[in-house]
């Protein structure tokens, strides 16, 4: 089934250094930019993490410290990047808990503040759970009926999501909409006001904590409550996506005292 699409999506998937979104790093980035008349540009390109990469992650993905000892560093071609994703929507496998906030953080680390307050976000591995309850290549033999050449390279991945996508849209017409919005909405599992998902939106739009001990609580009531666990927060192992988020709610709180 071909995507209603109203503006550009863009398919992506990263290959990084580890699944610490604070600390790891992109090393490879591959993405496929479906437009609404159906033509498509796709780019692949490895970068340069600055750090070792961990054997570990290398056994997975099969890059290792000298196949990107040339490439550039991220902040070389963040600008480029931020241009080709510049007004589309953004979709992924396991995208929304990971690699969009790794991107971000990314960018952040790069200098720029990348906005995406507008995109719409479809994750096909949400999708895929909620009713089959698969991995990537369990997902793209079960709907496309081919075997995933080449898996955990990143261009493999980005391509084989898209597909998977199509086919849940053949396979549940009953269940799914071909609608961005709906399948935005239908691959979220909650309302995000970081990308990590440390702070959610309540059903009043409220942004409240999703972890630790005053998870479910109003941020701005805990930090009128506690003040020094902003400070706690900042000087903590969190994204600098979600230590952005709490600050803007915390000027935001000064601002009406």
């Amino acid at each position: 089934m071909k995507l209603n699409l109203k503006r550009p999506l863009i398919f992506f998937d990263l290959e990084t250094t580890g699944t610490n979104i604070n600390n790891d790093h992109i090393v490879e980035i591959s993405y496929l930019k479906i437009y609404p008349n159906g033509n498509e540009e796709s780019k692949t390109m490895r970068i340069n993490p600055g750090v070792h990469i961990p054997e570990t992650s290398s056994a997975i993905h099969g890059i290792y410290d000298a196949d990107v000892a040339d490439c550039p560093k991220f902040k070389e071609e963040a600008k480029n990047i931020e241009k080709d994703f510049e007004g589309a929507d953004i979709a992924g496998f396991n995208s929304n808990r990971f690699d969009v906030p790794l991107l971000v953080e990314e960018f952040l680390r790069a200098g720029i503040d990348i906005d995406l307050s507008k995109r719409r976000f479809i994750d096909v591995q949400v999708i895929y759970h909620k009713l089959e309850q698969r991995t990537l290549s369990a997902a793209y033999k079960f709907y496309c009926g081919k075997n995933l050449e080449d898996a955990h390279t990143a261009e493999a991945d980005t391509r084989a999501t898209y597909e998977v996508l199509k086919a849940q849209l053949d396979r549940y017409p009953e269940v799914l909409e071909n609608d961005i919005n709906f399948l935005s909405d239908y691959s979220t599992f909650t309302k995000n006001a970081d990308f990590a998902g440390r702070i959610v939106y309540d059903d009043n739009g409220v942004e409240i904590f999703n972890f630790g001990k005053y998870k479910g609580m109003p941020v701005a009531e805990v930090f009128q409550r506690d003040p020094g666990y902003y400070g706690w927060i900042l000087n903590g192992d969190f994204t600098l996506n979600t230590k952005d988020v709490l600050t803007k709610i915390k000027l935001r709180q000064s601002k009406l005292m």
